[in-house]
Order: C-alpha cells, then structure tokens, then sequence
C-alpha cells in the first residue's frame, strides 16, 4: 500500500498565473518552504535537482526525473526507483481553472515499495507539513501577483 498526501486549494488568480508560479523554479526561495532551490529544464526524461528541507533536518539535495509537463495543467515527476521494487515516488501538481478567474491547485505525492512503511515511519509528518506548506506557498505566491 502506497503513502499518499494529496492536498488542494483553490486560489483567487488565473491558471497561468498560478501555472507560472509552479513552474518558475528560480523564484521557489521566495516562497517555498519545503523546496526552496530547484532547476530543471522540465523536459519530460530530463533530471530536477532540489534542495529539500525537511523541517528539524538538515536540507538535502534530491535529484528526481520529469515525468511530464502539460503546459498550463500538469507536472509531475519521479525519484529513480530503488532495486527491486524497494521505493518508488510520484509527485504531480496538476492546475485547473474555474470561474471567475480562479484556479484549483492539486498537489499529489505517493511513496510505494517494500521500504516505504520503514521511510513513512520516520518522514511522513514532516513530508506532510512540507507538502502542506509547499500548497500555501503557492496560493500566497500567485494571490500576491494577481492584477486587480
């Protein structure tokens, strides 16, 4: 059974706003907590380099692949999977607009393999606040960039 944390908000300002946000990694120090470094070409198969801060620890480096980039909707992306079936991640932001100039953010991450209970055991609750954390920093973000 997977480790799952799924989250979603709906954000006063417009998809591509909201879009440009998640997608440009050179502003994530401004208001990300969680992910407060990240460069990637985003080109599906290409490598995404982070620096994670996972609180009360020591930020780490983390290399995952693209998945896929659907301009204006969906990203996701993936950690190389451990040797026989030991760990596998899926991380996807996924944005839809709604009336009114609004938009529905979806933040999705699972964790699956053998090792999984033993990694969920020591991180989850800090995975969850980060992801948590990573959701409000996005709806800030755009909410604070929007034109009236």
């Amino acid at each position: 059974m997977a480790f799952v944390i799924d989250a979603s908000v709906d954000i006063d300002a417009p998809v591509e706003l909201v879009w440009e946000v998640i997608t440009d990694l050179a502003r994530y120090g401004e208001w990300n907590p969680f992910v407060p470094e990240c460069r990637s070409t985003l080109v599906p198969g290409e490598p995404i380099d982070m620096l994670v801060q996972v609180s009360g620890a020591k930020p780490r480096r983390q290399r995952e692949w693209i998945r896929s980039n659907t301009p204006g909707h969906e990203l996701s992306y993936s950690m190389k999977p451990v040797p026989l079936g030991a760990l596998h991640s899926l991380r996807s932001h996924t944005v839809t607009a709604l009336e009114d100039n609004r938009t529905r953010y979806e933040s999705h991450f699972e964790l699956a393999g053998w090792l999984q209970p033993v990694v969920s055991a020591a991180l989850g609750k800090n995975l969850q606040r980060g992801f948590t954390g990573m959701t409000a920093g996005i709806r800030k973000q755009a909410e604070s960039l929007r034109t009236p």
